[in-house]
Parts: structure tokens; sequence; C-alpha cells
């Protein structure tokens, strides 16, 4: 069952709802800046989240979620980050950087997290996977029996999507479990 949560607007408040979106060209994902404790689209128990996080400064909001999420349900934080080898590939198939280096680099920031997260008392670890990042994504929070997904949202909106696709679009509509999509602010 896909619980997805629904607000009026990004800076505002907003009632939370487990319906289906409106559906045709006037849905658009909206996303919610937080969660309550007492918020009905989590279940009671959370045990383990998944934090997404393409070490943007993007996804920066959604790393201090995960934490403070985590720190207020005494919950396992992991850590995840994908290379995903097709953004770093040249047209001809050459590469930027090389595959080893990138990975190098996600490792480091993974790994700088993983530490903040300790530091704030959370039991923390880190997945650095390579492919896709949206299944990868999918498949990690399957594997690891997570109970809910965070991940922030570069907020390219409905245009952006279309042309790029989005990777928190494409986790919330077929995770197996509730997604919280943190904006960039």
């Amino acid at each position: 069952m896909l619980l997805a949560m629904y607000g009026e607007s990004v800076g505002e408040s907003s009632s939370h709802s487990t319906r289906k979106p409106p559906e045709g060209p006037a849905a658009t994902l909206s996303v919610v800046p937080r969660i309550a404790p007492e918020d009905p689209a989590l279940p009671d128990t959370v045990d383990r989240i998944l934090l997404a996080t393409d070490l943007s400064p993007a996804s920066a909001e959604a790393v201090d979620r995960a934490i403070g999420l985590a720190v207020e349900r005494r919950a396992q934080l992991l850590v995840m980050s994908v290379v995903d080898p097709n953004r770093i590939r040249l047209p001809g198939g050459r590469f930027l950087v090389r595959v080893d280096q990138e990975r190098a680099r996600v490792e480091g920031g993974v790994q700088a997290i993983d530490a903040r997260a300790r530091t704030a008392g959370v039991r923390a670890t880190f997945l650095v996977w390579e492919g896709e990042p949206a299944p990868s994504i999918l498949d990690a929070a399957s594997s690891e029996s997570v109970d809910v997904i965070v991940l922030g949202s570069h907020g390219r909106g409905r245009l952006g999507r279309l042309i790029l696709g989005s990777t928190s679009a494409r986790v919330l509509d077929e995770a197996i479990c509730p997604v919280l999509v943190v904006p960039a602010s």
C-alpha cells in the first residue's frame, strides 16, 4: 500500500491524507516540509529510515529532516547515495570523471552525514549503490526493510519532471512504504 502525503503549499502547515492525488494536467506533486509525530501517514512504529541523498545543496533540508525524524522516533538511519554512471558520461561514451573517483567522493559525503547523525545520537550507517537512482532507492528500501524513505526534491516543477524525469516522483509513485519528500528552499 502506498501512503503519500499531499499538502496545500510548501510554506504552510497542511492537512495530510492518504487519498490518491488528482490525475491529469492539474495534478502536481506536492511536498510536505515536516511531519508531526502524530501524523497518520507514518506508521506508529518507525524503526528504520532510509535517507536518499544526491549530496546536493537541494537535499540539505532532507538530511536535516531525516536526522530529526530518526532522533524523534529513535530509529536507525540508513544514509544512501547512488552513483549514476550515466550522469558522468559524456557524449561518445567517455566519462567526465572516473566512476571510482565519483564513488569515493560520494562515500565521503555520506560518511559525513553518517557522522553527523551519530553525533546527534542516531544509530546510523551508509550505503553507496551504483545505477539509476530511483530503482536503486526502491531496491534498497525493500532489501533493507525500511519503514520510511526521506528524500529531497529539486523543485523543478512539472515541466522539469517531464523533460528530466524526477527521482522523487518515481520513488513516491512506486514505493511500498511512506515517502517524505522534502523541498529545497
